[in-house]
């Protein structure tokens, strides 16, 4: 295992940075440890219809979860200024107050060794989702998959350009859009029917 620090200003989403990280840099691993503190913090709390948001100045304590180039599934616990701690899943819209030092544990990735199938398709998942950052079906449907443990990528819409790149690509201009080897299938409803049938159960 190799380590990789990773130091992010002010104003920085924590975990887009991180998926872009990887993302990019096409790198795999898990989170060691963080210092830092946020001026916001969106996290989804167990049973929550949609993610919680936080504001102020509120001081990290803990981020673990793994990362690829496919995404992330992080886990998130911060302090506010009265010393109580939340947490939950980490979500996008999460920013950086004055700087956030991680540390990052890279992995090797070996496709042709004793590894299951199960984790080649983590590696190369059929299904894609493009979410909003702030869209509460995006973050249902992110639940679901991380729930089911279905391998998904991740395409977060943070641009005009992503937009229409995927507005092209469907035809619509809802979120989230889910693709299933490359081919436009829906949104959350379609997910969620494809979940009762047990059509998400070989992917």
């Amino acid at each position: 295992m190799q380590t990789l620090p990773l130091s992010l200003p002010a104003g920085s989403d924590l975990r887009m940075s991180i998926e872009k990280l990887g993302r990019l840099q096409k790198k795999e691993g898990f989170i060691l440890g963080v210092v830092g503190n946020l001026s916001k913090a969106a996290f989804q709390c167990p049973g929550r219809e949609k993610p919680t948001l936080l504001e102020g100045n509120l001081e990290i304590i803990t981020l673990n979860g793994t990362f690829s180039e496919n995404g992330v599934h992080l886990h998130l616990s911060i302090s506010d200024g009265d010393c109580q701690v939340w947490g939950g899943h980490l979500e996008p819209g999460t920013v950086v107050l004055k700087g956030a030092d991680i540390l990052l544990g890279i992995t090797e990735s070996h496709s042709n060794d004793n590894h299951s199938t199960n984790r080649k398709n983590h590696l190369n998942p059929r299904l894609e989702i493009a979410i909003l950052p702030t869209c509460p079906w995006s973050a249902r449907a992110l639940r679901l998959l991380r729930t089911l443990d279905i391998p998904h990528q991740i395409h977060t819409i943070s641009n005009d350009n992503d937009f229409n790149l995927f507005k092209e690509r469907s035809g619509v201009t809802t979120f989230p859009q889910v693709f299933i080897d490359n081919k436009f299938i829906g949104g959350y409803q379609t997910l969620t029917d494809m979940h009762a049938s047990g059509n998400l159960n070989n992917l």
